[in-house]
């Protein structure tokens, strides 16, 4: 069994490189990288390239969990064991027996948690929340964290044994602005990929389209370009990319001299001080652009949500807070309910 990865043979090959060395073992591995920059795919990687390739792979997110949780959703519980559990349940250790567990955002852990994971990695068995039977699981480790786990152990917030436990192997993966050889074909894939989830062929990106998207500073990572891509074919209802549209933000550098890579950046600001709005007032403007784009539509395949690539809720809850009246952009034509805004 294998996995493409995109930019294997690129932008991510010393990642991939090490994905090859560390797969055919059993032992745990540490992905580093920003959010966003597509760390399950390296974890989804390793497990296809190793002997576990026919075995399940799963996903836990650890910062998703609330705490009073965690032991029975990592380990599973007993029926009976407390108020709801009304029948017997396996834990996430018990469902990737055999495989690989990914724990995602492993530092969002709280102290406690750590000490039963620690646990459990040293002795390979479990037991259910409620129950006494010692249960032995084989299952190969990869976490993944944005944080930086070195500080979060001085800072006394991460276990430092855990921490040796889960960095035998760390792998490093790259920023896509660190890596911007790959955003053609990745740009390729998400646009396919796009067009097809609407119905349609899949679309592909012009020249220009990558010219817009090599200026965007991409905070977010691939998992925004991903968005960006999948809002613009929305934008173009299916049938085109509009990349300039989808972009639509502050954050895209304007076209400069001959790219140099090894130039450093200039040591005087680009922009007079003066010139600084409030982080406030830019997001105010943004909300201002979106919503007149939409005629005022909050929700929807075409409302000003979508296009920002935020939940509505979040929204309005921004837009009260800046004092944006979204009646003032809406079409005198458009016949919303309150159910559309």
């Amino acid at each position: 069994m294998s996995e493409f990865v995109i930019g294997e043979s690129a932008g991510l090959k010393p990642v991939m490189d090490r994905v090859l060395q560390v797969a055919p073992t059993d032992a745990p591995v540490l992905v580093l990288g920003e959010t966003g920059s597509g760390k399950e795919v390296i974890a989804r990687a390793i497990h296809a390239r190793s002997r576990r390739a026919h075995g399940p792979v799963v996903r836990v997110n650890c910062g998703a969990i609330p705490s009073e949780l965690i032991d029975s959703e990592l380990f599973g519980h007993e029926r009976g064991a407390f108020t709801g559990a009304v029948g017997t349940r396996k834990g996430w250790f018990e469902r990737a027996d055999g495989g690989t567990l990914f724990l995602d955002e492993v530092g969002e852990l709280p102290r406690a948690a750590q000490v039963r994971l620690l646990r459990v990695l040293q002795e390979s068995t479990i037991e259910r929340v409620g129950g006494h039977e010692t249960i032995d699981v084989d299952v190969r480790i990869v976490a993944a964290t944005h944080r930086h786990l070195e500080s979060m152990v001085a800072e006394g917030t991460f276990r430092e044994d855990l921490w040796y436990r889960l960095s035998v192997f760390p792998i490093r993966l790259p920023a896509l602005r660190d890596r911007m050889e790959d955003l053609p074909a990745l740009a390729a894939h998400f646009a396919d990929r796009a067009g097809k989830r609407l119905g349609g062929p899949g679309l592909t990106p012009t020249p220009a389209d990558i010219e817009l998207l090599r200026r965007y500073t991409w905070p977010g990572n691939v998992r925004e370009l991903a968005a960006v891509i999948e809002r613009g074919a929305i934008l173009g209802n299916g049938k085109r990319l509009e990349v300039a549209a989808a972009l639509g933000g502050p954050t895209v550098k304007p076209p400069s001299r001959p790219p140099a890579a090894d130039t450093p950046p200039p040591s005087t600001p680009v922009r007079d001080a003066d010139e600084i709005v409030t982080l406030d007032e830019a997001t105010a403007a943004h909300i201002r652009r979106a919503l007149a784009a939409r005629g005022g539509r909050i929700e929807g395949p075409f409302g000003a949500a979508r296009l920002l690539g935020i939940n509505p809720h979040t929204l309005r809850a921004r837009m009260r807070k800046l004092g944006i009246e979204w009646s003032r952009f809406r079409e005198p034509t458009s016949g919303q309910t309150s159910m559309q805004r």
